[in-house]
Protein backbone atom coordinates (compact mmCIF):
# COMPACT_ATOMS: atom_id res chain seq x y z
CA UNK A 1 0.00 0.00 0.00
CA UNK A 2 2.76 2.61 1.10
CA UNK A 3 4.69 1.45 -1.93
CA UNK A 4 1.27 2.19 -3.94
CA UNK A 5 0.88 5.76 -2.68
CA UNK A 6 4.56 6.69 -3.09
CA UNK A 7 3.86 5.74 -7.01
CA UNK A 8 1.26 7.73 -7.34
CA UNK A 9 2.79 11.17 -5.58
CA UNK A 10 5.74 10.30 -7.86
CA UNK A 11 3.62 10.33 -10.79
CA UNK A 12 1.51 13.53 -9.42
CA UNK A 13 4.75 15.39 -8.99
CA UNK A 14 6.30 14.49 -12.29
CA UNK A 15 3.02 15.58 -14.38
CA UNK A 16 2.24 18.42 -12.49
CA UNK A 17 4.47 21.94 -13.76
CA UNK A 18 4.56 24.50 -11.50
CA UNK A 19 5.68 28.30 -13.40
CA UNK A 20 8.36 30.28 -10.67
CA UNK A 21 10.62 32.34 -11.63
CA UNK A 22 12.66 35.18 -10.28
CA UNK A 23 14.12 38.45 -12.08
CA UNK A 24 15.81 41.84 -10.71
CA UNK A 25 14.14 45.24 -12.17
CA UNK A 26 15.84 48.43 -12.06
CA UNK A 27 13.86 51.63 -10.80
CA UNK A 28 11.43 52.98 -12.83
CA UNK A 29 10.87 50.05 -15.19
CA UNK A 30 7.68 48.04 -15.98
CA UNK A 31 7.74 44.37 -16.68
CA UNK A 32 4.72 42.38 -17.41
CA UNK A 33 4.56 38.31 -17.83
CA UNK A 34 2.13 36.93 -20.18
CA UNK A 35 0.53 33.79 -19.92
CA UNK A 36 -2.19 31.93 -22.26
CA UNK A 37 -4.87 30.75 -19.94
CA UNK A 38 -8.38 28.44 -21.12
CA UNK A 39 -11.58 29.04 -19.82
CA UNK A 40 -12.94 28.48 -16.08
CA UNK A 41 -9.56 27.74 -14.94
CA UNK A 42 -8.94 28.56 -11.85
CA UNK A 43 -5.50 30.94 -11.51
CA UNK A 44 -3.43 31.97 -7.81
CA UNK A 45 -0.07 33.35 -7.77
CA UNK A 46 2.17 34.85 -4.86
CA UNK A 47 4.91 36.94 -5.09
CA UNK A 48 7.83 38.32 -3.08
CA UNK A 49 9.67 41.85 -3.87
CA UNK A 50 12.84 42.27 -1.93
CA UNK A 51 13.25 46.11 0.21
CA UNK A 52 14.38 48.90 -2.18
CA UNK A 53 15.02 52.26 0.12
CA UNK A 54 13.40 55.11 -1.62
CA UNK A 55 11.09 53.11 -4.14
CA UNK A 56 7.82 51.86 -4.66
CA UNK A 57 6.54 48.55 -6.36
CA UNK A 58 3.37 48.32 -7.90
CA UNK A 59 1.44 45.14 -8.89
CA UNK A 60 -1.13 45.13 -11.43
CA UNK A 61 -2.80 41.60 -13.04
CA UNK A 62 -5.29 42.25 -15.90
CA UNK A 63 -5.91 40.62 -19.32
CA UNK A 64 -5.63 41.65 -23.07
CA UNK A 65 -8.83 43.86 -22.76
CA UNK A 66 -7.63 45.42 -19.91
CA UNK A 67 -9.94 44.13 -16.96
CA UNK A 68 -8.23 44.24 -13.77
CA UNK A 69 -8.06 40.96 -11.59
CA UNK A 70 -5.73 42.32 -8.93
CA UNK A 71 -4.06 45.28 -7.89
CA UNK A 72 -1.86 46.45 -5.29
CA UNK A 73 0.38 49.55 -4.50
CA UNK A 74 3.35 49.66 -2.76
CA UNK A 75 2.98 46.39 -2.29
CA UNK A 76 6.78 43.80 -0.57
CA UNK A 77 4.66 40.04 -1.04
CA UNK A 78 1.05 39.09 -1.10
CA UNK A 79 -1.35 36.67 -3.22
CA UNK A 80 -3.72 36.67 -5.48
CA UNK A 81 -6.37 34.69 -7.14
CA UNK A 82 -9.12 34.37 -9.96
CA UNK A 83 -11.12 32.21 -12.17
CA UNK A 84 -11.03 33.18 -15.67
CA UNK A 85 -14.44 33.92 -17.66
CA UNK A 86 -12.45 33.09 -20.94
CA UNK A 87 -9.60 31.79 -23.14
CA UNK A 88 -7.30 34.79 -22.91
CA UNK A 89 -3.80 36.61 -22.67
CA UNK A 90 -2.97 37.30 -19.40
CA UNK A 91 -0.27 39.45 -17.49
CA UNK A 92 1.21 40.13 -14.41
CA UNK A 93 3.10 43.27 -14.41
CA UNK A 94 5.45 44.62 -11.82
CA UNK A 95 6.45 48.28 -11.75
CA UNK A 96 9.03 50.11 -9.62
CA UNK A 97 9.18 53.94 -9.10
CA UNK A 98 11.26 56.73 -7.22
CA UNK A 99 9.94 58.29 -4.90
CA UNK A 100 10.11 62.20 -4.78
CA UNK A 101 13.02 63.16 -3.65
CA UNK A 102 15.01 59.97 -3.35
CA UNK A 103 18.41 59.74 -5.15
CA UNK A 104 19.95 56.49 -6.62
CA UNK A 105 18.03 53.36 -6.49
CA UNK A 106 18.91 49.59 -6.34
CA UNK A 107 17.17 46.70 -8.05
CA UNK A 108 14.41 44.71 -6.87
CA UNK A 109 14.52 41.13 -6.56
CA UNK A 110 11.31 39.77 -7.50
CA UNK A 111 10.05 36.76 -7.22
CA UNK A 112 6.73 35.27 -8.75
CA UNK A 113 5.24 31.79 -8.46
CA UNK A 114 1.82 31.08 -10.48
CA UNK A 115 -0.50 28.10 -10.78
CA UNK A 116 -3.39 27.14 -12.79
CA UNK A 117 -5.73 24.51 -12.82
CA UNK A 118 -5.50 21.56 -10.68
CA UNK A 119 -2.20 23.20 -9.60
CA UNK A 120 -3.68 25.69 -8.24
CA UNK A 121 -6.35 23.21 -5.81
CA UNK A 122 -5.74 23.14 -1.99
CA UNK A 123 -5.94 19.58 -1.75
CA UNK A 124 -5.18 19.46 1.89
CA UNK A 125 -8.66 21.59 2.52
CA UNK A 126 -10.47 19.52 0.13
CA UNK A 127 -9.22 15.83 2.10
CA UNK A 128 -10.33 18.09 4.86
CA UNK A 129 -13.50 18.79 3.97
CA UNK A 130 -14.58 15.38 2.24
CA UNK A 131 -12.76 13.51 5.12
CA UNK A 132 -10.12 11.79 2.36
CA UNK A 133 -7.94 9.32 3.20
CA UNK A 134 -4.21 9.87 1.26
CA UNK A 135 -4.75 7.05 -1.30
CA UNK A 136 -8.02 8.38 -1.93
CA UNK A 137 -6.39 11.99 -2.12
CA UNK A 138 -3.62 10.87 -4.16
CA UNK A 139 -6.51 9.06 -6.46
CA UNK A 140 -8.84 12.34 -6.29
CA UNK A 141 -5.29 14.39 -7.83
CA UNK A 142 -5.07 11.82 -10.36
CA UNK A 143 -8.80 11.74 -11.03
CA UNK A 144 -8.15 16.32 -11.38
CA UNK A 145 -5.31 15.86 -13.55
CA UNK A 146 -6.20 13.20 -16.02
CA UNK A 147 -9.80 15.46 -16.81
CA UNK A 148 -7.38 18.86 -17.13
CA UNK A 149 -5.58 16.47 -19.87
CA UNK A 150 -8.97 15.36 -21.60
CA UNK A 151 -9.79 19.44 -21.46
CA UNK A 152 -6.44 20.32 -22.88
CA UNK A 153 -6.75 17.62 -26.02
CA UNK A 154 -10.43 18.37 -26.40
CA UNK A 155 -9.29 22.22 -26.79
CA UNK A 156 -6.30 21.38 -29.14
CA UNK A 157 -8.95 19.99 -31.38
CA UNK A 158 -11.20 22.55 -31.53
CA UNK A 159 -8.00 24.77 -32.26
CA UNK A 160 -7.28 21.85 -35.26
CA UNK A 161 -10.56 21.91 -36.62
CA UNK A 162 -10.77 26.02 -36.77
CA UNK A 163 -7.19 25.53 -38.36
CA UNK A 164 -8.19 23.06 -40.86
CA UNK A 165 -11.50 25.24 -41.43
CA UNK A 166 -8.98 28.44 -41.83
CA UNK A 167 -7.37 26.34 -44.16
CA UNK A 168 -9.90 25.14 -46.61
CA UNK A 169 -11.56 28.46 -46.71
CA UNK A 170 -8.37 30.04 -47.67
CA UNK A 171 -7.96 27.24 -50.10
CA UNK A 172 -11.35 28.16 -52.23
CA UNK A 173 -10.59 31.43 -51.88
CA UNK A 174 -7.29 31.01 -54.10
CA UNK A 175 -8.99 28.63 -56.15
CA UNK A 176 -11.56 30.98 -56.86
CA UNK A 177 -8.38 33.93 -57.40
CA UNK A 178 -7.08 31.57 -59.24
CA UNK A 179 -9.58 30.82 -61.84
CA UNK A 180 -10.79 34.25 -62.06
CA UNK A 181 -7.55 35.19 -63.07
CA UNK A 182 -7.29 32.77 -65.22
CA UNK A 183 -10.48 34.32 -67.18
CA UNK A 184 -9.24 37.54 -66.70
CA UNK A 185 -5.89 36.63 -68.72
CA UNK A 186 -7.78 34.96 -71.59
CA UNK A 187 -10.20 37.54 -72.07
CA UNK A 188 -7.22 39.46 -72.53
CA UNK A 189 -5.64 37.33 -74.57
CA UNK A 190 -8.48 37.54 -76.94
CA UNK A 191 -8.91 41.14 -76.78
CA UNK A 192 -5.36 41.45 -78.07
CA UNK A 193 -5.41 39.13 -80.61
CA UNK A 194 -8.83 40.36 -82.12
CA UNK A 195 -7.29 44.68 -81.55
CA UNK A 196 -3.68 42.83 -83.80
CA UNK A 197 -6.34 41.47 -86.40
CA UNK A 198 -8.15 44.77 -86.64
CA UNK A 199 -5.06 46.40 -86.59
CA UNK A 200 -3.53 44.27 -89.11
CA UNK A 201 -5.94 44.99 -91.67
CA UNK A 202 -6.98 48.59 -91.27
CA UNK A 203 -2.76 48.52 -92.06
CA UNK A 204 -4.07 46.10 -95.17
CA UNK A 205 -0.53 43.83 -93.65
CA UNK A 206 -3.18 40.86 -93.89
CA UNK A 207 -6.38 40.03 -95.55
Amino acid sequence: MDMMQSLLVLCCLCLVELDALMFHLSPNQRKCLKDEIHKGVLVTGEYDISEGPGQTANVLVTDSKGHIFFTREDADQGKFAFTTEEYDMFEVCFETKMQRGAVGGVDREIFLSMKHGIEAKSYEEIAKAEKLKPLELELKKLEDLSESIVNDFAYMRAREEEMRDTNESTHSRVLYFSVFSMCCLLGLATWQVLYLRKYFKSKKLIE
